[in-house]
């Protein structure tokens, strides 16, 4: 078992609820859904996002070209940061991108002025003053910021699509070129993690703190992958997106027996992991989906 029974629970469970929230504030983005009587179609109505954003225009069944794409140039920003350890740029971006889901998501439930707001502080505090507690808590909604802006532009076929390319990818870049490692440590050291991080201890602030006050000298601790169990964002926010394309053609229930699929998927890779590797997640979590969804397709029929 990869980790304690303890841990791999607790990160179960703030998977669980990241995706069942992310599907909540997806379906909040959804005015209107009229179904075609002749055809069958679904025809989906949404709400405008915050700050003016624009969906990308790109066919739907096309739209997985759009996010491979993307996930490529964000892999290859990162690589370069990795190599001329451009922390600092890191944070902003990091910064930038977790305010903007994070607006997205909150603005399902409160005015975007309020929204906003909250989201800069929310993803101010993430970056530069980091502790678990709020890293996690914010975790939880940024997923579902991402998936009301892509899942309205994606179909069941570039959903598939999706997965099974990111699964390969995933693969590879763990198993073979390693990179997704050399990025996962980059992100531990610059304290800025893209995903779900949950410490096997929680770390004690008020001993350094009474020992910097009387002047005695605190050795640093370097940061060890082994110290939390961590899930990276891409095996949070791909079967989100997945769901998310379920729930708007059959129904938030449907969606959710896919996200208890893919919840019990990833169970059983933490189980059956060994300590101190890494592992591809999207394979295991992608056949989750698989199966959630021909579970959902065998009730609808």
């Amino acid at each position: 078992m990869k980790h304690s029974l303890k841990i791999t629970l607790i990160l179960l469970a703030v998977f669980f609820i990241s995706q069942v929230i992310g599907l909540v504030v997806t379906n909040q983005y959804i005015v209107k859904r009229t179904v075609n009587e002749t055809t069958g179609k679904v025809n989906i109505e949404y709400k405008t996002l915050p700050l003016d954003m624009e969906r990308p225009q790109v066919e739907e069944s096309q739209s997985y070209i759009f996010i491979v794409l993307a996930v490529i140039i964000g892999t290859l920003i990162v690589l370069a940061l990795i190599r001329f350890r451009g922390y600092k740029v890191w944070k902003a971006w990091f910064f930038i991108s977790v305010a903007i889901c994070l607006s997205v998501a909150f603005a399902a439930f409160v005015p975007n002025i309020a929204a906003i707001t909250l989201a800069i502080i929310v993803a101010a505090w993430k970056t530069y003053k980091p502790n678990y507690i709020i890293h996690n808590l914010s975790e939880v909604f940024i997923y579902g910021g991402l998936a009301a802006i892509f899942v309205p532009i994606m179909n069941l076929l570039s959903a598939t699509i999706l997965l099974i390319l990111i699964s390969i990818y995933d693969m590879y870049a763990v198993w073979k070129s390693k990179h997704m490692v050399k990025m996962a440590t980059f992100q531990a050291q610059s304290k800025v993690f893209a995903g779900l991080s949950i410490p096997y201890k929680i770390p004690k602030k008020k001993k350094k703190e009474e020992k910097e006050k009387k002047g005695q000298k605190v050795k640093k601790k370097k940061t060890k992958m082994t110290e939390t169990a961590i899930l990276g964002g891409g095996d949070i926010g791909f079967p989100l997106l997945f769901t998310g394309v379920v729930m708007k053609m059959a129904g938030f229930a449907n969606a959710l027996i896919i996200t208890i699929s893919v919840t019990i998927a990833l169970f059983l890779l933490l189980f059956f992991a060994e300590k101190k590797k890494f592992y591809p997640a999207m394979p295991f979590v992608s056949a989750g989906c698989f199966i959630g969804y021909g579970i959902v397709w065998l009730l609808i029929m």
